[in-house]
């Protein structure tokens, strides 16, 4: 009886298996992480391929962030005076900086813009030492040919700002064309060949201008005037002139002013004004030539012989 009111006590115990389902949350904070280190090494890249100007430009920019977003330059937040309004510190050496205010870029193309000058300086220099060694050269020529040397008062040379120009001008009882024509005397003739021998040794293009004074042309065909007249000299002399020996691409101008350029403007009829301009030409004025345009000024004006009356070395226009 005493066993049968006892009743066995079961005791469940509940185990538990491997590990279950423990969420998200770990994901997030992965994405967290890679997510900052993209940001990282993106700001990283955007550092090294960034201009020093800009690096600076940047940093100002968080110091007085306001002030650059406004005003975009300097202003009065770059004081560094601790009283407002105060003066500058005189001691500082370096504010706010904008994008291209590199002071050391400043000053490689200020350094490479002098050696530029100074080497077009140079060839400048270089190419003056020749002409005046061909205005020389001419001159001698002229005068050891005792068959030139009676017409070297018919002769102008001088140094203007395009080149050297050598002028053949007419004198009262010697002309150098024909009456009225565009037909050579025989010593121009011989006066041109003997330039064209000296120009074929430079480099240098020539232009060839033709003028007369104003006395109106009377003869030959209808609408023929001084202006074709001169134009037809001065071709004319370009053919002496390689006939002389010089190469013919050396001619880059040839032109006919009529009497539009007087070489005496005091007197329109004096027969100095019937010449013929030859200009050796320097690097700029055959820029300025093959454009149209420009003007030349006598740098060192030729000789003004007393024979030759009322002659006024003076500045040709370019044509």
């Amino acid at each position: 009886m005493a066993d049968e009111g006892l009743r066995p006590i079961i005791v469940k115990r509940v185990k538990k298996g491997g590990g279950g389902h423990h969420g998200g949350a770990w994901k997030i904070a992965y994405a967290d992480f890679v997510t900052a280190m993209m940001a990282f090494f993106l700001l990283m890249w955007l550092l090294g391929s960034t201009a020093k100007g800009e690096l600076q430009g940047i940093a100002e920019y968080f110091k007085t962030p306001l002030k650059v977003a406004m005003s975009g330059g300097s202003g009065s937040g770059d004081s560094s005076s601790i009283v407002q309004g105060g003066g500058k510190d005189l001691t500082r050496k370096e504010g706010q900086v904008k994008k291209g205010d590199d002071p050391e870029m400043k000053k490689t193309y200020n350094l490479q813009a002098a050696h530029l000058k100074e080497a077009e300086a140079q060839l400048e220099r270089a190419e003056l030492a020749r002409l005046r060694t061909l205005k020389a050269r001419i001159e001698e020529a002229i005068e050891a040919r005792p068959a030139l040397r009676q017409f070297k008062s018919q002769l102008l040379i001088d140094i203007t700002t395009e080149g050297l120009r050598i002028q053949i001008v007419d004198e009262k009882n010697r002309p150098m064309f024909a009456l009225a024509k565009a037909e050579l005397q025989p010593y121009t003739k011989d006066i041109l060949y003997e330039i064209g021998r000296a120009l074929n040794d430079m480099p240098n293009r020539i232009s060839l201008s033709g003028h007369t004074d104003a006395t109106p042309y009377a003869s030959g065909e209808k609408g023929y005037s001084n202006w074709e007249l001169s134009a037809d000299r001065a071709n004319a002399s370009r053919r002496a002139l390689i006939a002389g020996g010089m190469d013919e691409t050396k001619v880059l101008r040839v032109v006919g002013l009529s009497s539009a350029v007087l070489f005496d403007k005091s007197d329109a009829f004096n027969p100095v004004n019937r010449r013929i301009s030859i200009i050796v030409m320097n690097k700029k004025a055959e820029e300025t030539a093959s454009k149209d345009g420009g003007t030349v000024q006598v740098m060192n004006a030729a000789e003004v012989r007393q024979d030759v009356p009322n002659v006024v070395a003076t500045p040709e226009p370019a044509k």
